[in-house]
């Protein structure tokens, strides 16, 4: 008992002598910690306070993307992937103006920042210089680049407080937003409002169980700058820049909405133009304005662009229609559906309509309860206004084929006598037309969050248009910058395949003969792009590629690919490949990962009709 009572007195005695060191010297501990930290800067600050972000992907999607590509290639996408464009491509609304005034007034506005914020005039001037026309064939005319810089080096005060934000934060940092207060996930200790501070990005990282992925860190978490902080060594070579706190810590994580960080010292920099020449310019990536050039819409046609929204395509379309002639724009969604209108109303173009539809139920199925809504079109409402919002009405005629909820109306020379004879089979009493009536005039009610009115349609006559847009909903894959593509699978792709195909099967019955349906994607997949090809010109053989103008986009993907569970993908056959327009990120263009192909429709023969109508 006492050996054991003497080996506790010597014990405590050796700990009091070691907690006893920082007062018999305070600045020992203080100077080894620094020169600890001053050596292990001096060798990795480089490698961590930088931008060097590495794509991660599903191992089955990588392998199967490099089956396509080749591994080299590959490794240059993902690598161009992860970073934005060096350039930012501006459309003008020629209806408005052109691209020598929206050009000088860029100027202008750039002189006057710049004359705020004390810059010399030089960079002033270089400033300026980085505004320029198109030079691609076809789009000289009123595309404009704006070219950014980067990556840049940024010197960060070493240790610096951090903010972490998410990564479509950081995403949208990279294309020139500012950090916004729900984007910030974790900030460092004492931040007070005008304090530097660097900005570093929370990506996702496989879960330690193997459930999935995580960014593995609590919103408010608090930042010590040590390797004992979550998420220390991960974020290495993700620090997009540095900015002012433009509020405190506490005020970061207390409200729910203003800019948290004012960036500026970026990796890349690129222009902001929000709320710049509203109406006048669009801010729209170059492979999306090609897309409405492959179209080559002309005045007076009748023309769907079935997944619409926000609307880039849509008023490019009519822009080149010069706004004469109907642009039919679809969304399934409300507020989706009121964003096109808004856009449409602030570029003056009064010639596109916006409905709610589903593109999946694009094609009109005309059943007994349609012909309760015939009898709501008489002579004395041979013209019906429906109100869908303040912004923009859609004005629909007897003699259009748009089906609208509560009331059909299709092209015949008999209408007339068609609604006779509706009315030989079907008494419909006047309460119950006066009803039809005002559900059209006052829409479905204000339900929505957003509030306003759209219509809904139920969907179109076959045959019905000259040429139909459809901008697929996709795996987004080629759209950049992208900081995470692991939660992508093969099932999924082939899901997204699989949806794309039942909406082409919609365009095809809608486009008339001797029409043309062009068909686009931003992602990089081939089992969306070329296999889609390879679909529509088996299953339907009036259907033939044909050329793109402007052409400025790569070649397709020629031969098929095969998964371990026996499915045969196929791709392009040898003379097609420069048929189809394929955006590569990597390439000298340094555009989004894109796709666009173009298909002019043949005689449409008795059987596929009979098909198209039993399903």
């Amino acid at each position: 008992m006492k050996r054991r009572r003497d080996l506790l007195v010597r014990t405590l005695s050796c700990l009091r002598c070691f907690f006893s060191l920082p007062k018999k010297n305070p600045n020992y501990t203080t100077k080894r910690k620094r020169a600890m930290e001053d050596s292990s800067s001096s060798s990795s600050s480089s490698e961590r306070y930088c931008y060097n972000p590495i794509l991660r992907w599903n191992p089955q999607v990588e392998d199967y993307f490099i089956k396509a590509y080749g591994s080299d290639h590959f490794s240059r996408i993902s690598k161009a992937l992860a970073r934005p464009s060096c350039y930012s491509c501006i459309r003008v609304n020629t209806l408005k103006s052109t691209s020598d005034a929206v050009i000088q007034k860029l100027r202008t506005i750039i002189k006057e920042e710049e004359e705020d914020a004390n810059v010399d005039g030089s960079e002033s001037e270089s400033e300026i210089g980085r505004i320029s026309k198109c030079q691609l064939p076809g789009l000289e005319d009123y595309v404009v680049f704006f070219r950014g810089s980067g990556p840049h080096v940024i010197d960060y005060a070493r240790p610096p407080k951090e903010i972490i934000v998410s990564r479509k934060c950081a995403e949208a940092v990279l294309r020139g937003a500012q950090v916004y207060v729900p984007g910030v996930i974790a900030c460092s200790a004492h931040v007070e409002k005008g304090d530097v501070v660097a900005v570093s990005v929370g990506v996702e990282q496989p879960a330690l169980d193997g459930g999935g992925w995580g960014i593995g860190i609590t919103r408010g978490t608090v930042l010590l700058g040590l390797n004992t902080d979550p998420y220390y060594f991960e974020r290495n070579g993700l620090y997009i820049g540095q900015g002012t706190a433009m509020m405190s810590r506490a005020g970061m994580f207390r409200v729910s909405q203003g800019i948290a960080v004012d960036m500026s010292n970026r990796v890349y920099k690129l222009p902001s133009f929000h709320d710049v020449l509203e109406g006048e310019i669009f801010l729209q990536n170059l492979p999306s304005i090609v897309t409405a050039h492959a179209l080559d819409p002309q005045k007076g046609e009748r023309i769907l662009d079935m997944c619409a929204a926000p609307g880039g395509k849509t008023t490019a379309i009519a822009m080149l229609m010069k706004d004469e002639g109907e642009v039919v724009a679809v969304d399934r969604s409300h507020n989706k559906v009121l964003d096109i209108q808004k856009l449409a109303a602030e570029m003056g173009l009064n010639c596109i309509t916006a409905l709610k539809l589903d593109a999946l139920k694009s094609v009109w199925r005309r059943n007994d309860s349609d012909i309760t809504a015939d009898l709501c079109c008489s002579e004395e409402t041979d013209g019906v206004t429906i109100q869908s919002s303040d912004l923009l009405g859609s004005h629909v005629e007897r003699n259009s084929p748009i089906i609208v909820e509560g009331m059909s109306t299709e092209k015949s020379g008999k209408e007339s006598g068609s609604n006779e004879k509706a009315n030989e089979r079907t008494y419909v009493s006047k309460a119950d037309i006066r009803k039809n009536i005002r559900r059209m005039r006052n829409g479905s009610g204000r339900n929505q969050c957003n509030g306003g009115r759209v219509q809904n349609s139920k969907g179109f006559s076959p045959n019905s248009f000259d040429r139909v847009l459809l901008d697929a909903p996709c795996s987004a894959l080629g759209l950049r910058p992208r900081l995470f593509a692991g939660e992508d699978t093969i099932e999924s792709l082939r899901n997204h395949a699989t949806y794309q195909r039942r909406m082409f099967d919609q365009a095809v019955q809608l486009a008339r003969p001797g029409g043309i349906i062009v068909y686009s994607t931003c992602t990089i997949n081939p089992g969306e792009n070329e296999a889609l090809v390879r679909y529509a010109l088996d299953r339907y053989t009036f259907l033939s590629l044909v050329p793109q103008h402007p052409r400025i986009g790569g070649p397709g993907l020629v031969g098929h690919c095969e998964f371990p569970d026996g499915y045969i993908e196929e791709w392009l056959r040898p003379g097609e490949e420069e048929l189809v327009q394929r955006f590569d990120p990597s390439s000298p263009l340094d555009t989004i990962g894109f796709f666009i192909v173009k298909f002019i429709v043949g005689p449409k023969d008795a059987q596929f009709g009979k098909s198209c109508a039993s399903s």
